[in-house]
């Protein structure tokens, strides 16, 4: 059990372990993959050739699809409205972008989700590295956005070319630009109403600092820079990932800077500027951020994860005054990729994170405010 001794809200978790078996794991989803009112987890783990997902609450493994290759990144949403999601999955994925097919394949359940689900290619985009369904023009019908790593003839260790941010429309799958003018690596993508419309835009965090990415009624979108992310010189300037939260009715990003990187950065907004805070530079290839209300309390933790030694999972949280670092997992997973869910039921917002070189699975069970202890 992990107390978490926040100065503004306590919280207390209860670790599970599902799997320990997930080689190379690199993506955790949370989502009802069998309609029965539960979350489940589909666990994406890069080495292996089997793309699983876990049933709760046994945590039972189900085997979706078999023999691919450099899985990457999932996305799920219940396209033709059965109760059970579809899957995009990103496949054939390399660093070197030159080697990077970059297949982008639906996934569809046969009836029972269960048994093996049927695949079909869609795309090639080479680096195809983040999927994300977005709904952009406030109708509920999602589309699905793409973000590859970096342009097709990008090499290490500048990476300098165009990186295309791609969508589609579910049924005919034609690949639309969002942009192409963003120069060396895009790492992560976030979807969020950012101005309350009811339609989704989009953030993106990579060497050009954090984006946001906006589908106008003409259907060209504009692009707003929100921040420059890590000042230090290319490459390793700008941001990793970045993930939306609120202490109370004020917005603020998080944020992992640079690539990879060491700092886990706060900007709130004043005067029409985000001003960055650097709350922590001790990740040591920082990979994973995230922002929820663990507390009840209207204001939002932010969960953090790194996988390199001594891989830890940090939650933060602002006091009023400062942000205070408890740690949640301390040398037990090597997190590449944490998501947050009720995963039992209670009302309460679990984690879930998934190790690379750690190879597993676990979820933190949120029990609720901490007693705090009398003095």
């Amino acid at each position: 059990m992990v107390v978490m001794s926040l100065a503004a809200a306590p919280v207390e978790f209860r670790e599970h372990t599902i799997a320990t078996d997930l080689t190379g794991g690199y993506q955790v989803v949370p989502c009802d993959v069998n309609h029965d009112g539960k979350i489940d987890l589909i666990a994406l783990a890069s080495g292996m050739s089997e793309l699983v997902w876990f049933e709760n609450p046994t945590w039972e493994r189900h085997v979706i699809a078999r023999n691919l290759r450099g899985m990457i990144n999932l996305a799920a949403w219940d396209m033709d409205g059965d109760g059970i999601p579809e899957i995009v999955l990103a496949h054939e994925f390399s660093m070197r972008a030159k080697d990077s097919i970059g297949i982008v394949s639906l996934l569809k359940h046969n009836g029972d989700p269960r048994e093996l689900w049927t695949i079909t290619e869609i795309d090639r985009l080479p680096t195809s590295h983040r999927l994300r369904w977005a709904d952009i023009d406030g109708s509920g019908r999602q589309v699905l956005v793409n973000a590859p790593l970096t342009g097709a003839h990008a090499e290490a260790p500048d990476y300098r070319d165009k990186v295309p941010l791609v969508f589609y429309r579910p049924g005919d799958w034609k690949r639309q630009v969002i942009d192409d003018a963003l120069e060396g690596l895009v790492h992560g993508i976030a979807i969020v109403d950012w101005d309350a419309d009811g339609r989704d835009e989009i953030l993106s965090a990579g060497f050009n600092g954090i984006q946001l990415y906006k589908a106008g009624a003409n259907g060209k979108w504009t692009r707003t820079e929100i921040a420059k992310g890590d000042p230090a010189p290319w490459p390793k300037s700008g941001s990793s990932d970045v993930a939306v939260g609120r202490l109370g009715n004020q917005r603020y990003l998080a944020a992992i800077e640079p690539w990879h990187g060491n700092q886990v950065a706060v900007y709130r907004e004043s005067g029409g500027a985000w001003q960055r805070e650097v709350i922590d530079d001790s990740l040591v290839d920082g990979h994973t951020i995230a922002t929820a209300d663990l507390a009840g309390d209207g204001s939002d933790h932010i969960v953090a994860g790194f996988r390199g030694k001594p891989q830890r999972v940090y939650i933060y949280g602002f006091d009023g005054k400062r942000w205070n670092r408890q740690t949640l997992d301390d040398g037990g997973i090597s997190a590449a990729a944490c998501a947050v869910a009720d995963l039992n039921g209670d009302g309460r917002p679990d984690i879930a994170c998934i190790g690379s070189a750690t190879h597993n699975l676990k979820w933190y069970e949120n029990l609720g405010p901490a007693k705090r202890t009398q003095r």
